[in-house]
């Protein structure tokens, strides 16, 4: 019989009990604070990286008790490496599937409210302790007959405490990426609304269903199929698929040849989505990816699925041509259309943004440039490292540092990072395949 291992035994669901975490996790990041520059007064070697492990802990400890939205902005920010010190990314990026999980009283109360049944008036088999456990939800393992499913349960109150959970975290989501508070409204509301999307596994469900039938014919891939009979608004349940997390299998150090395999087929679903579906898995971080025995790549988690509108895609697309790049006056035109200026920049500001834009392109467009791309090349991720640096550090930029570009962008920008960046733990090479005409 399997031994239950002790989890999370509530989070804190009203306004109040969620904002009383936030305050008091924000008195110990300024107890931290208080310590390092005590500690700095006396021994001038002392690093600031100690400052950022203390932070990093207290603010993940907090978020992961909170679990929902919280935990997921945390998450988001972990895949970039030039967002968060690497104290936080390290730490942040334990969200992605392997964050605290609730315990089963609690899961085995919202299965039951969310389907009127317990687990074993459906199942033969049902798993007490959590397989993987994330942001929004846990999965865990069910047996009926010979067929084994995975079962994804919301964790509770998650859904009706996005849009305050945003607010709380708000000032230090803001002090993190080094933005102006009142800048980044227009990234908290297309969150708000794709973390929305995110806790309605009916949407879910259909998503999940018509992407992996759309593309089915890629090589590599395998997709679960998803049972409705056992799923609703908080639970969703689909084939088990057995395999290796994206990470696991990294370390298990591949053929270069199979690392390629399994990074053409990622490259070819995410350009096939974005192209031709023009809807696009908008989640790329490790653990939303198995590796089978067969070496074939399993996509997991359809929660955050980003269609894109024409126009957008019409206009920001053209910035990855090698053509249209080399066209000063189209690549304003395309800046202009994809509100990368404000009413207020000057025309000296502009001139410089230009540039900015330039080179962000140029780093974005490079793997179109050419009929294949080394991924494996860290000299392409130094340079994104080193731009990203550069950004942080000049102060112009920062002063005029105001929300910027269509809001679409957000999630288009965070998977195409996101790709690049697993295709470069990866170490893969791969072909373009997909134009952008």
């Amino acid at each position: 019989m399997e031994e239950e291992i002790k989890g999370l035994k509530s989070i804190p669901s009203s306004k109040i009990s969620r904002a009383a975490k936030i305050v008091g996790t924000g008195a110990k990041v300024g107890g931290n604070y208080i310590k390092y520059f005590a500690k700095k007064t006396f021994d001038s070697s002392v690093s600031k990286e100690s400052l950022h492990e203390d932070n990093a802990q207290d603010i993940y400890k907090t978020l992961s008790e909170m679990k929902g939205s919280a935990l997921k902005v945390a998450q988001m920010m972990s895949m970039d490496d030039q967002v968060l010190p690497k104290s936080y990314q390290e730490k942040f990026s334990m969200a992605q599937y392997n964050a605290p999980a609730l315990s089963f009283p609690l899961i085995l109360k919202t299965f039951q409210q969310s389907l009127g049944k317990k687990p074993l008036d459906i199942f033969d088999d049902f798993s007490k302790n959590a397989i993987h456990a994330a942001s929004i939800g846990q999965v865990h393992k069910a047996r009926k007959g010979e067929h084994e499913y995975a079962v994804k349960i919301q964790y509770p109150g998650v859904a009706n405490s996005i849009s305050s959970d945003l607010k709380l975290i708000k000032p230090f989501a803001s002090q993190l990426l080094k933005m102006k508070s009142s800048d980044m409204n227009m990234y908290l509301e297309e969150l708000e609304s794709k973390l929305i999307e995110e806790t309605n596994y009916n949407l879910e469900l259909e998503q999940s269903n018509y992407i992996s039938k759309a593309c089915a014919q890629i090589s590599g891939l395998k997709f679960s199929n998803y049972y409705p009979e056992f799923s609703s608004n908080r639970i969703l349940t689909m084939d088990w698929l057995e395999g290796k997390m994206f990470p696991d299998f990294i370390k298990t150090n591949p053929s270069q040849e199979v690392r390629n395999k399994i990074g053409q087929s990622m490259w070819d679903f995410y350009l096939y989505q974005m192209k031709v579906l023009r809807m696009v898995h908008a989640d790329p971080h490790p653990g939303n990816f198995i590796v089978n025995d067969q070496n074939e790549l399993c996509p997991l988690d359809f929660g955050c699925v980003k269609e894109i509108p024409a126009d957008f895609f019409d206009n920001y697309f053209q910035l990855l041509k090698a053509d249209v790049f080399n066209d000063e006056i189209k690549l304003y035109d395309l800046y202009e259309n994809l509100d990368f200026f404000k009413k207020e920049d000057t025309e000296a500001q502009k001139e410089m943004l230009k540039g900015l834009y330039k080179e962000m392109i140029s780093l974005l467009a490079k793997p179109f440039h050419t009929a294949s791309f080394d991924f494996g090349d860290d000299t392409f991720f130094k340079q994104i490292y080193e731009f990203g640096e550069s950004i942080s550090k000049n102060k112009e930029i920062r002063s005029i540092n105001a929300a910027r570009s269509s809001k679409h962008a957000i999630y288009i920008m965070r998977t195409f990072f996101g790709l690049y960046s697993l295709l470069n733990q990866l170490k893969a090479k791969v072909e373009l395949n997909y134009t952008l005409d």
